[in-house]
């Protein structure tokens, strides 16, 4: 029984259509991240009250990468036991998921990667069925 996982993800959502034995399955998951603008830029002045020198948008920075960490885990705990996964979307979430799967051993069930342009559910899961079913 081969599960085929196709999924368009950004920092606020992910789209993830399962097909098994034919039958597909389509999950939302969103991340209640709201935009993120990051601060990190090596030229902050280092706060006399904080000894380590960081500063308020290091904190946010700090708290926005940990929240994203969360996010990825929670795909791919939906996702773990595919055959094999294609990953597409618009910006850097893509490229964060893939490599938190290789960390989590399962790098070599990526079967591509593709940057797209916003999409509506209907047409993420006609992309993969073309993909999966052909």
């Amino acid at each position: 029984m081969k599960k085929e996982v196709g999924l368009w993800i950004d920092h606020r959502k992910t789209v993830i259509v399962s097909i098994e034995n034919e039958v597909e399955v389509t999950r939302e998951i969103r991340s209640n991240m709201e935009k993120h603008v990051r601060f990190s830029s090596g030229t902050h002045t280092k706060d006399t009250n904080n000894p380590q020198g960081s500063t308020a948008e290091d904190m946010r920075d700090r708290q926005f990468g940990e929240h994203l960490g969360r996010y990825y885990e929670g795909i791919i705990s939906l996702i773990r036991d595919a055959d094999s996964i294609w990953i597409f979307g618009p910006g850097e979430a893509k490229v964060e998921l893939e490599n938190a799967l290789k960390r989590e051993g399962l790098g070599e069930r990526i079967v591509g990667i593709e940057t797209v342009d916003k999409m509506t559910d209907r047409q993420i899961a006609a992309k993969i069925r073309d993909r999966y079913l052909r």
